[in-house]
């Protein structure tokens, strides 16, 4: 799958609500961009930390994605712990999840979300089981 063909899959779904657009992919890699808009604010006027951590999990759970055939696989994120560094007010972020481990059922990323300036606003670990998708029902 291409970056131009996640992207298009992501459409009119909750990343696509979120303005989260990916932008770059390796075997081992995935990156994304997401723009602060006041929707993302908490009532201080910074990135709501709800915000983050749902790009991170989106980012690690789309990088999973990439690795499997979803047509016999799904990728359900099963665990997030994220830890927020420094506010975030405008521009975009930019996460990038990065692969820690591998299993056959199982996939570990590290997730690190910066600002326009590079500076680390988020910090993530985000695993996903990956399940055998079950035959549709018959009748």
């Amino acid at each position: 799958m291409t970056i131009d063909e996640i992207n298009a899959a992501c459409k009119n779904t909750f990343m696509d609500f979120l303005g989260i657009e990916f932008t770059d992919a390796s075997e081992s890699s995935l990156e994304a961009r997401m723009p602060i808009t006041p929707k993302l604010y908490q009532p201080m006027e910074v990135v709501h930390g709800g915000a983050l951590i749902s790009l991170a999990e989106s980012v690690g759970s789309a990088a999973s994605f990439l690795l499997v055939d979803p047509e016999h696989f799904n990728v359900l994120g099963s665990v997030v712990n994220s830890q927020h560094i420094a506010p975030a007010r405008k521009g975009c972020l930019y996460a990038k999840a990065s692969l820690l481990m591998k299993a056959d059922f199982k996939h570990i990323w590290d997730v690190e979300i910066k600002d326009d300036t590079g500076k680390l606003i988020s910090i993530s670990r985000v695993t996903n089981s990956i399940k055998p998708r079950k035959p549709e029902a018959v009748g």
